[in-house]
């Protein structure tokens, strides 16, 4: 089957089956071939994708069928797509979707909504026929028959050639291949892509040689073949550089300037978002609030994204000129969002793990404080009670995971959490400001960044 765009999603049973390590690996190896590549991650988490753009320097972002509704999720993967072919990443088990009950925003959603095939990695350690039952499992669930092969990982070359025969004398799917035991990857995921490749060369090198061995061992043809690309596609190399300024339509001279905080503090940005404003005429103007000491010239907007203060808490702190900066900014009236990284450096003071205090912009009556525990994770639903951005109550949705919490949260929003149906308070929100713990989703509702630019275009 040829897809008009093609690409494979990388499932597997459940989490820690190695289905991101070999996502990554075979990134490399397509990009070795010359291949244009680009990725997506199922779901909201941002660190993967951050990855895939600073390390393996290919184009990178997310696909969930809890922000985006199915035909706005097929236009987020087929937007400016021109790779050769792309890799998306499952999230937990292939069937697992919203509270792990339902198949709703699950990684066989995305790929029946996408219509591709999928390659299951099924970690094979400790196993023997039983990793029969296991597949036929997922098979017999596989309504659309999507899954098209298997990848066994954690299995030696004379163990993987027995079960090989095991599984296709008796299942209908493809043995791709296998990756033995293999330790040498090791990625702390809580700082994936907080630094720079050219500071990764260990994982790099890891990484390339992983690749390396995927060829040896994975039939790379015969996946592409599945992908719909075919193995016989021109190998030179069309692979430019990402550039993250996207073609915008003409919006005169009454083009806001938007200061959008990014580096090792301030570094969680879903890329359709920053793709979505700059399509609605905004022009973004990327600063540090650890290494600048001024924002960048005539700003009518301000976006201060998720990241790790706490970690550079002393730098932001010292950071005087910034900080006063950032104050003078908002109350002179710039229009702003901050999220979660960004809603805590609003605040006057961010006590981290270790007990310490630093003081922060100041822009926020309150202290954020290390809790010990995770207070909020999962996806949310919110709208602002008085309408200021979301007219007649429409929803715009996001994700929280924050161990942090703030002695003063707000209560402009009306904050939802899908499946249990619980509902509280929180969020900052003015005329011109919308702050709270909450990391959006800009795409699953436009109407958000649509009244955030107007704002920004009235402030010029």
């Amino acid at each position: 089957m040829m897809h008009e765009k093609p690409g494979i999603v990388i499932a597997a049973p459940s989490s820690g089956s190695g289905k991101t390590t070999i996502t990554i690996s075979l990134i490399q190896a397509l990009k070795n071939r010359g291949l244009k590549v680009k990725s997506f991650k199922c779901g909201p988490d941002y660190i993967d994708p951050m990855f895939h753009r600073s390390v393996l320097g290919i184009e990178s972002g997310n696909l969930d069928l809890f922000f985006t509704d199915e035909a706005r999720t097929k236009e987020l993967y087929e937007n400016k797509n021109d790779a050769d072919i792309s890799i998306i990443e499952g999230v937990m088990g292939l069937y697992d979707g919203l509270g792990g009950t339902s198949d709703e925003a699950s990684t066989y959603h995305l790929a029946r909504t996408l219509d591709l095939p999928v390659v299951l990695v099924v970690n094979a350690r400790g196993m023997g026929r039983s990793v029969l039952a296991q597949i036929a499992g997922f098979l017999a669930f596989d309504t659309e028959k999507l899954i098209k092969g298997v990848i066994l990982n954690c299995v030696s070359e004379t163990y993987f050639d027995r079960l090989k025969k095991l599984i296709t004398d008796n299942l209908d799917v493809a043995v791709l291949g296998y990756l033995p035991m293999d330790k040498s990857i090791k990625i702390d995921s809580r700082h994936l892509g907080l630094t720079m490749p050219e500071e990764n060369k260990e994982v790099i090198d890891s990484i390339k040689n992983t690749a390396l061995r995927l060829e040896q061992t994975v039939d790379i043809d015969k996946l592409l073949d599945i992908s719909g690309l075919g193995s016989d596609t021109c190998i030179k190399s069309f692979l430019a550089d990402y550039d993250m300024e996207a073609e915008v339509e003409a919006a005169g001279d009454n083009k806001p300037v938007i200061a959008v905080a990014r580096d090792e503090a301030f570094c969680f940005y879903y890329r359709e978002n920053l793709e979505l404003l700059e399509k609605n005429g905004a022009r973004l103007e990327y600063f540090s609030p650890i290494h600048d000491k001024k924002l960048p010239d005539n700003v009518s907007g301000l976006i201060l994204g998720g990241g790790y203060p706490e970690l550079y808490a002393r730098e932001l702190s010292e950071n005087y000129e910034m900080l006063r900066e950032i104050k003078n900014a908002i109350m002179t009236g710039v229009p702003s969002l901050a999220e979660c990284g960004g809603f805590m450096y609003l605040h006057k003071e961010l006590e981290t793990k270790d007990g310490m205090s630093y003081t922060m912009a100041g822009v926020i009556d309150g202290r954020c404080y290390y809790t010990g525990r995770l207070v909020r994770f999962g996806y949310i639903s919110l709208t602002d009670k008085d309408g200021i951005f979301l007219k007649d109550n429409h929803l715009l949705r996001g994700h929280e995971f924050h161990y942090f919490d703030s002695t003063n949260n707000g209560e402009g929003l009306i904050c939802r959490k899908p499946i249990v149906e619980t509902e509280f308070s929180a969020g900052i929100v003015s005329e011109n400001s919308w702050w709270g713990f909450a990391h959006l989703y800009y795409p699953s509702n436009e109407e958000f960044v649509h009244r955030f630019l107007m704002a920004c275009r009235e402030f010029i």
